[in-house]
């Protein structure tokens, strides 16, 4: 029986396993069972996510049920799904790769009708473990959960954190202190399908699975007809989407640090958080990663990573079009990406625009000024906010970006908040109070902090101003 929460505004819809997509699940997944684990203390719950898909009236013991124990949401899939995928990690094709400590544990719709993913992490082993745990550290959870709600706040197309609950085992990892404590993470996003998923088709010759797949796409996560250029129409649509995300990083001054193919999703919406660090300075060399020696994903080469990543896609396309239009495709990334980091950046600054070829000098004098000093990238919006040139210490090899951001109005309204940012040091202290003193007041004070950045960001000026 489905609780009585779940009658009014839960839309579940599992179109994986729905008869039209008869065949591509068990192209695609696995049907896996959750680990059990000794405990279930619910730790974090995204009610403000939850009440988009109409699960914020679940009780604390039919969330930690649902998200905790995976017992099936109603009408939904009845067991969850491991996903397959191959990828290229920095840059070496790897095909033993999947699902190897999460699975999709449920699909659903939220008030605007776009299909979600109810995901998890460190929900147990799965075919594609090979020799890892399949669990997720306490510590990982929470990291995730800073850097999602940052990223979300600074208006990154990103995966949200629905829920974390500890599970009272001990974990050993050779690169922190172990033993540390254990954690299952469930997390919102349209997709899970990743370019690494076409390129495990592709590499097995399953033209009809790449079809089906090309297909269910369009269909469930664009809401688009296929039609007899849908290999082509998807190359366009996450050629835009991802070059989006990639200028959402820049202007968030976020490093992800493991841009592989099978952590690049079709909807360019970011998820997975590893290594990810906030760089504090405008510095293309820094990288979030220590594994990451040559730089490949270092702040500055993140773009290229992203439009690398697209021609796997190319490639993995091909047995279904023939290669002009997806090169086409393939080479508007560069403007796209371009015309997005300027509307990001003018965003963020909170300033109007005065067109392209003015706002292409102020973000180009930006640049240059983060680049050629220390100015913290957070301390660069907050001073500048609307506009703002007074007060500002302006040393005349700074001359250009003020004479340029004199020119420019405010865009949104409303008293100025103080700075927000998620630096390294910050994300450790959160992390030390909850380790040493179990005190989770530092995670849920930075949280609201956020979001009410969050909502100042969105705010836009009046009409008149």
């Amino acid at each position: 029986m489905p609780y009585k929460a779940l009658k009014s505004g839960y839309s579940p819809d599992p179109v994986l396993t729905s008869p039209e997509n008869a065949g591509l699940a068990s192209r695609i997944s696995d049907a896996v069972n959750a680990a059990e684990f000794p405990q279930t203390i619910l730790r974090f719950r995204n009610d403000r996510a939850a009440q988009q898909v109409g699960l914020d009236g679940l009780s604390d013991t039919e969330w930690t049920s649902h998200f905790g124990r995976f017992q099936p949401l109603p009408d939904n899939l009845p067991q969850p799904l491991a996903l397959r995928y191959h990828g290229h990690q920095f840059r070496h094709y790897n095909s033993d790769i999947g699902d190897g400590r999460g699975f999709l544990f449920a699909q659903l719709r939220d008030g605007a009708g776009r299909l979600l993913d109810l995901g998890t992490k460190g929900s147990g082993q799965t075919p594609y473990s090979r020799f890892g745990d399949g669990r997720l550290t306490l510590k990982g959870a929470v990291r995730e959960i800073l850097a999602t709600e940052m990223l979300e706040a600074l208006g990154v197309p990103t995966s949200r954190s629905f829920s974390v609950i500890e599970t009272g085992e001990s974990l050993d990892r050779g690169d922190e202190p172990s033993p540390t404590r254990s954690a299952v993470l469930v997390r919102l996003n349209h997709s899970h399908i990743r370019i690494g998923t076409f390129q495990r088709l592709a590499q097995m010759g399953d033209e009809e699975g790449l079809a089906q797949l090309t297909e269910y796409c369009l269909n469930n996560l664009f809401c688009e007809v296929p039609g007899d250029n849908g290999p082509a129409r998807l190359m366009n649509l996450a050629v835009e989407r991802v070059a989006e995300l990639a200028a959402s990083y820049m202007v968030a001054g976020f490093v992800h640090g493991v841009l592989n193919t099978d952590n690049i999703n079709i909807t360019g919406e970011s998820f997975d958080y590893g290594p990810w660090r906030f760089a504090p300075q405008w510095r293309a060399q820094f990288t979030a990663a220590y594994f990451d020696e040559t730089g490949l994903y270092s702040f500055g080469r993140q773009a290229e990573a992203m439009h690398w990543n697209l021609g796997q896609l190319a490639v993995s396309l091909r047995p279904l079009v023939d290669a002009p239009p997806l090169i086409a495709a393939l080479e508007r990334f560069s403007t796209l990406f371009q015309a997005a980091f300027l509307r990001r950046f003018l965003w963020r600054l909170g300033v109007k625009s005065r067109g392209e070829e003015a706002d292409r000098e102020l973000v180009l004098a930006a640049e240059n000024m983060l680049a050629k000093s220390e100015m913290l990238i957070d301390d660069f919006f907050h001073q500048h906010q609307g506009g703002n040139i007074s007060g500002v210490v302006q040393a005349p090899e700074n001359e250009q970006f003020f004479t340029f951001l004199g020119h420019y109005r405010p865009s949104r309204t409303g008293p100025l908040l103080p700075k927000c940012s998620m630096l390294i040091d910050e994300v450790e202290q959160i992390w030390t109070a909850i380790a040493e003193n179990d005190d989770w007041a530092p995670l849920y004070t930075k949280v609201n902090a956020i979001r009410d950045y969050g909502i100042f960001l969105s705010k836009k000026a009046s009409k008149d101003k």
